[in-house]
């Protein structure tokens, strides 16, 4: 696949980067340099390779899901200023 002059200008006018008519060319090649450079990606042979997030593997630790503490909610606003039914009072800031 390759790009002509007006997909550049279209590319660029997109992307909102000013693009002088000399570096047309230049931007053309160099697109053109990187889409060869994918298509050659899409010729390499990934039978059986698994995907990957990482070039490590890494795997995340594990730990079980059970509550542990809870029912503290007194204990928790205990200290507030002002609560109510173990729910936290503010000032109202919304009219």
């Amino acid at each position: 696949m390759s790009v002509d002059a007006a997909t550049v200008r279209r590319i660029a006018r997109l992307s909102r980067i000013e693009l002088p008519e000399a570096d047309v060319p230049v931007m053309q090649g160099e697109i053109n340099a990187i889409l060869g450079f994918v298509e050659q990606l899409g010729e390499v042979n990934v039978d059986g390779v698994e995907p990957m997030t990482s070039v490590t593997p890494m795997a995340l630790k594990m730990r079980e899901d059970v509550v542990t503490d809870g029912e503290k909610a007194a204990l928790v606003t205990a200290n507030a200023p002002q609560s109510e039914d173990n729910y936290f009072l503010v000032p109202k800031v919304v009219e």
